[in-house]
């Protein structure tokens, strides 16, 4: 694990505080888990989906066993998932989002959501920013044809009242490295955007203005497809890998250090 890039000063903490060199394994997944592509957080328990089936899986944080599976939808390319009040949002690749009822509810239903993103930005990750009450999107690429600088990368909020995406990004970073976002979340203290990044096994902690804080190289034979990443309100930090190279996929614990 090495530090690429410190960038402008900020009010982030001047060392890294995870041990993402020696993190906790919170569990080896099983085969249907081996495509784990999004991570939220949900009481004392974790969501996650899978990147080809419709289904939301609720995850122990104690064991990490699975608890209970939601279906939602027809097999596609799931990326992303949030939780919002007492609904789940899902982001599929092409920019659809599905606003998915929790169950037990008095009406159990899903909601699909076409936005202007489509197949080209490849949308990786989602995230619920609460301070703002809106979904942030992180895609792989650059939509096209819209003007934007193709040398940063850009994430775009989605309005939770009027159901539309904003055109203009609600961030913007340099892309170092090639770093493309597969994951992202904010950190409940700080405040600065975390982003995973499966090209390169990086992590990235971008300040609210926009800026590179820190990226950082991850261990390949730890996280060989870093995708989901979550806070919880003390700041533990999870991130899900997918499989890869024979190693199944995994669940990690990263505490901040007491």
């Amino acid at each position: 694990m090495g530090i690429l890039c410190t960038c402008a000063p900020s009010p982030a903490p001047a060392q890294f505080p995870y041990a993402v060199h020696s993190p906790e394994l919170l569990v080896e997944l099983p085969k249907e888990l081996e495509e784990i592509s999004g991570l939220t957080l949900f009481g004392d328990d974790l969501l996650a989906i899978q990147d080809e089936n419709g289904i939301i899986f609720r995850i122990s944080t104690a064991d990490g066993s699975v608890q209970e599976r939601i279906l939602f939808g027809d097999d596609g390319d799931y990326e992303g998932i949030a939780l919002v009040g007492d609904e789940i949002w899902v982001a599929e690749s092409n920019g659809r989002l599905y606003q998915v009822a929790l169950p037990g509810k008095p009406t159990q239903t899903v909601t699909k959501h076409k936005t202007w993103l489509d197949a080209d930005y490849d949308v990786e990750g989602l995230y619920y920013d609460a301070a703002g009450d809106r979904l942030l999107l992180a895609g792989k690429e650059d939509p096209t044809g819209n003007g934007l600088d193709k040398a940063d990368r850009y994430i775009f909020s989605f309005d939770l009242t009027t159901h539309e995406l904003a055109k203009e990004p609600a961030y913007s970073f340099p892309r170092l490295n090639d770093f493309s976002p597969s994951g992202l979340a904010i950190h409940p203290q700080t405040g600065h955007l975390y982003l995973t990044s499966s090209v390169g096994k990086q992590l990235a902690v971008v300040t609210p203005a926009g800026e590179v804080d820190m990226l950082i190289n991850l261990d390949r034979d730890l996280f060989p497809q870093p995708e989901g990443i979550c806070f919880t309100a003390d700041g533990t930090l999870y991130i899900s890998t997918e499989a890869r190279d024979g190693q199944p996929a995994r669940i990690y614990r990263l505490p901040l250090p007491a």
